[in-house]
């Protein structure tokens, strides 16, 4: 599927509900495994989720490659919220290809479950697309070129979420989706 049918899909889509019982339409398939990248906005981490991250970093091995990015929240100390956000913009644009599936995270987004989360991973591997990059804000979230250039906006939670909470929530359940995808017993 091309990443413009993929973007007409998503943009049409209705919020996924949560059936228990779903499955995933690619479970047990062979699914092209593209790198992931996630660009987070903030601050240094603390140690914990330091230590999270690095869990799902060696439990995402054996599936894909993955890359973590930390763009420096408020980079010019501005004082102004709309320069700051563009500040951060401007750092997390250079991050992303111009060949990546993006992924935005937003409090906004589409809601979807783990499932419909192993089937994006499945669509963009079909996309053509290089790597999959999902970007998560800084305090104000994303400026508008970020969010003109995601393929899809999902939400993790109907909650406002911290973006090292959302950092950690994102791997779990990045790591929960492909053991979806290989039919492994980590989801039930």
């Amino acid at each position: 599927m091309a990443i413009s049918q993929l973007n007409q899909l998503y943009a049409s889509a209705s919020p996924t509900p949560h059936e228990k019982g779903r499955t995933c339409r690619y479970a047990g398939q062979a699914v092209r495994a593209l790198p992931i990248r996630v660009i987070t906005v903030g601050k240094k981490r603390s140690e914990g989720v330091r230590l999270l991250v690095d869990e799902y970093k060696t439990k995402l091995k054996p599936y894909c490659s993955f890359e973590d990015s930390l763009v420096r929240s408020n980079p010019r100390n501005a004082q102004d919220v709309r320069a700051q956000v563009e500040d951060e913009e401007v750092a997390m644009m250079k991050l992303i290809g111009s060949d990546d599936w993006v992924v935005v995270l937003d409090e906004r987004g589409r809601d979807i479950d783990s499932e419909a989360m192993a089937e994006l991973l499945g669509d963009a591997g079909n996309s053509g697309a290089s790597r999959i990059s999902f970007c998560i804000g800084g305090a104000y979230g994303h400026g508008r070129q970020v969010r003109k250039r995601a393929n899809v906006t999902i939400r993790l939670s109907s909650m406002v979420l911290n973006h090292q909470i959302a950092l950690v929530v994102l791997m779990e359940q990045l790591y929960r989706s492909w053991t979806i995808l290989k039919g492994q017993n980590y989801h039930h």
